[in-house]
């Protein structure tokens, strides 16, 4: 039965997309909502500028403009919507079954905390929960494009401590460790009808027999951030930083598959102990990046700024998964780009109570035409930011951002290994909102 061969091949690849989701907002599956206030000028100065404790966690250094101990609370709520319209063909060339798979997008609350005291006058010691990485796409069952992807879930968590020593008046330097705990959920459907009609076994035809399989993986594993800050005149800083890959290792990936039952028994005994419920291990490795960040205060009123950042996508690799049922190792490689983030903004200080601001990003994606599936129907994206800040009293401020993104519709052109195809375009839609609370002791 060769094409049960070719079929290994297609579920360890719906087994390997553990490393290969997507986000809505930033490049694939990078998540940068992490601050209200960065949110609200696009994140340019995200790391460069004064007041805002999300630097604890992007450039430690920066924690030396932070005044005194103080608490910050984030939410951004990210609105992604991916509707998919399109048509595709069975093995025998003849339309598939099933709708567009309605809105694949998610609407989902990214929380951030962070926590910052001095400890002398040049040391400063900080703590931080964030969601660096995250990501939903969930189609209907059945949906036309059942065979490339139903669902595809990833969510990152760092617990980081952080410090920061002030050199001088003009460098100050720090660093961070955090702890970095992801899991995957996936979830596709087998075409076992054209595998089995491809080995001539009677009573089966493509999509006659459809399956499922389900994946659900977690890891935790260690990273760092590195970072500087220079105040070479008076109302200029520049922030650089830089934060480390993450490799995951998965050992324990639970695999499990839904097959009809008339497949199932022919699968049993021309390949015993290989489409079973099953665990596998793996490695991945979470891409690393750097951020150069600038900002310049013009007078009293006004601030301009702008960031840089660069995210090594091509670190992301081949994937080995080791199976422990007799589904053979496999090495999968994917076509991701290094990406480049670029953003202006500028900050207005209205009075010693309101401060507004505005901000454009321009996000690249590191997924091409050559690679773009339904898990990640990604494209590069335009930002346009607005935000302001509250200073309710001496101890509390609170601070709001939108972001609408601009996202050009897309299209792919998909062929299964048991050789359905996809054919359809893309409509992708993002708006964020972002709220945040600070209170200094």
């Amino acid at each position: 039965m060769n094409s049960i061969k070719v079929q290994h091949q297609t579920l360890l690849a719906i087994a390997a997309s553990l490393a290969c989701v997507g986000t809505a907002n930033a490049a694939a599956f990078q998540l940068k909502e992490q601050s209200a206030t960065g949110q609200g000028r696009a994140f340019a100065g995200s790391i460069s500028e004064g007041g805002d404790a999300t630097v604890i966690a992007n450039n430690p250094a920066a924690m030396t403009l932070l005044n005194g101990r103080l608490i910050q609370a984030d939410v951004a709520v990210i609105d992604y919507a991916v509707r998919f319209d399109g048509t595709g063909h069975d093995a025998l060339g003849r339309p598939l079954s099933g709708g567009h798979g309605g809105n694949a997008g998610d609407t989902a609350a990214v929380p951030s905390l962070y926590f910052h005291t001095p400890v002398t006058d040049r040391i400063h010691l900080g703590f931080s929960i964030t969601a660096p990485f995250g990501f939903k796409t969930e189609y209907d069952d059945g949906w036309v494009g059942r065979y490339q992807g139903v669902r595809t879930e990833l969510k990152a968590v760092d617990a980081g401590v952080a410090g920061s020593y002030k050199v001088n008046e003009v460098l100050s330097l720090g660093a961070s460790v955090f702890a970095e705990r992801m899991e995957v959920k996936l979830r596709d459907a087998i075409d076992f009808g054209a595998l089995l009609a491809a080995s001539s076994v009677p009573g089966f035809s493509p999509t006659s027999a459809d399956g499922y399989i389900d994946i659900d993986g977690h890891d935790t594993a260690v990273g760092y951030t590195l970072g500087g800050l220079l105040r070479p005149a008076d109302g200029t800083t520049i922030g650089l930083a830089y934060r480390s890959e993450v490799r995951h290792k998965p050992k324990s990936a639970q695999v499990d598959f839904s097959i009809p039952p008339a497949a199932n028994a022919v699968l049993s005994a021309a390949r015993p102990g290989t489409f079973v419920s099953t665990s596998a291990s793996t490695e991945l490795t979470m891409p690393s990046s750097w951020t150069l960040s600038v900002s310049q205060r013009l007078d009293d009123q006004w601030t301009v700024m702008a960031d840089y950042s660069r995210t090594s996508w091509e670190k992301f690799g081949s994937v080995v998964l080791d199976f422990a049922s007799n589904l053979p190792d496999e090495t999968l490689h994917f076509g991701y780009r290094n990406t480049s983030f670029y953003s202006i903004g500028t900050e207005y200080r209205a009075n010693d109570s309101w401060t507004f601001r505005g901000g454009a990003a321009y996000d690249q994606t590191p997924v091409t035409d050559a690679v773009r599936d339904v898990r990640v129907p990604d494209v590069s994206r335009r930002w346009l930011s607005l935000g302001a800040t509250w200073r309710v009293g001496e101890s509390l401020t609170c601070s709001v951002g939108y972001t609408h993104l601009f996202i050009k519709d897309t299209s792919v052109n998909l062929t299964s290994s048991t050789a359905s195809t996809l054919q359809g375009t893309y409509k992708l839609r993002s708006d964020i909102v972002a709220v945040s609370a600070q209170y200094r002791f």
